[in-house]
């Protein structure tokens, strides 16, 4: 099984900001607006370096999708930015209608999701924005798990013809992927291959699999992990062939369980190849105060929980 190394604790939300800048070097279409946090979007070196295609639109989060769509039908590529409880609740119906059912080329940049904002609680974290999103018409929905993916997500948004939900947090995490490997929209990752269960999981879940399956190794179980940072388009595909080969799957999430990525693999599997499936997500709660590390554990989203969610699916063969 192939270990994976922590290559320094970074915040998906730097690794959107970094993003965020090649996608404007590259591109003098693209633009960024925020609603009064550029800091905490870490928007500040696109600012510096593009002042005129960077627009502060204040605390006006409606104001700031109309904008958006605005930009995009005249040929702009419009980054939006803020809170993900504010970027998706509180200005759902303009998502809907000026972005979604307009086809328009909005990429919608969610930043501190989950409840691994921590402290702020529990009218800061969102759990449930990625429904929210997925059931919207012809949305592209990407959750990366650390930061250099989170760079390369941002890049292929911005070259993406169409809406995009970008989710990532605030907290500082392991950063162990690969920072060249490209990603492809639609396409799951299979960080390491097992025959006797699949660990799926997308954001900051995905390090916690991958040391669940180390201990499972230890314990003689031999676990396949999926990282799912492409949630609409769901790569169906790699996800039946897994579940084929093993005969168990756990799917592990920074969100609740309804509308979440593990009703989507479980819809995924109950039409091409029924499997025992165990879903480990916040099930149907809202967060509270707390370190990221301590709240992950209590909600039952770190590598222990993930580990005996395994054995529990492996049983159930």
């Amino acid at each position: 099984m192939k270990k994976y190394t922590d290559t320094g604790k970074k915040d998906t939300r730097s690794g959107f900001g970094v993003g965020l800048l090649k996608a404007g070097q590259a591109n003098p279409n693209v633009v960024a607006l925020t609603a009064d946090l550029k800091g905490s979007l870490k928007m500040d070196a696109f600012a510096a370096e593009f002042p005129e295609r960077f627009f502060q639109c204040g605390i006006a989060e409606a104001n700031m999708v109309g904008a958006a769509a605005g930009l995009a039908i005249t040929g702009k590529i419009p980054f939006i930015g803020s809170f993900a409880e504010f970027v998706t609740g509180r200005v759902y119906d303009q998502i809907r209608q000026e972005v979604s059912y307009g086809k328009t080329n909005v990429k919608i940049a969610s930043s501190h999701a989950g409840i691994t904002l921590g402290e702020d609680g529990a009218t800061h974290q969102t759990m449930e924005d990625i429904a929210l999103m997925r059931a919207l018409p012809g949305m592209v929905v990407l959750n990366p798990c650390d930061f250099n993916q989170t760079v390369q997500a941002t890049i292929a948004a911005a070259q993406y013809d169409g809406p995009v939900y970008l989710r990532f947090g605030r907290p500082s995490v392991p950063n162990f992927t690969d920072p060249d490997q490209p990603f492809v929209i639609g396409k799951a990752i299979v960080m390491n291959e097992g025959k006797d269960v699949t660990l799926i999981a997308t954001g900051h879940t995905v390090w916690e699999a991958l040391q669940a399956a180390e201990a499972l190794e230890a314990d003689g179980i031999s676990a396949e992990v999926i990282d799912i940072a492409s949630i609409k388009p769901l790569d169906e595909q790699a996800i039946v062939a897994s579940a084929k080969k093993t005969g168990a799957i756990v799917v592990a999430e920074e969100h609740n369980m309804a509308g979440g990525l593990g009703e989507a693999v479980a819809s995924c599997l109950a039409k091409s190849c029924p499997t025992p499936v165990e879903f480990v997500n916040g099930e149907d709660k809202f967060g509270q105060s707390g370190t990221p590390s301590a709240l992950m554990a209590a909600y039952g989203l770190d590598a222990a929980h993930i580990a005996t969610a395994a054995k529990k699916a492996i049983g159930r063969k």
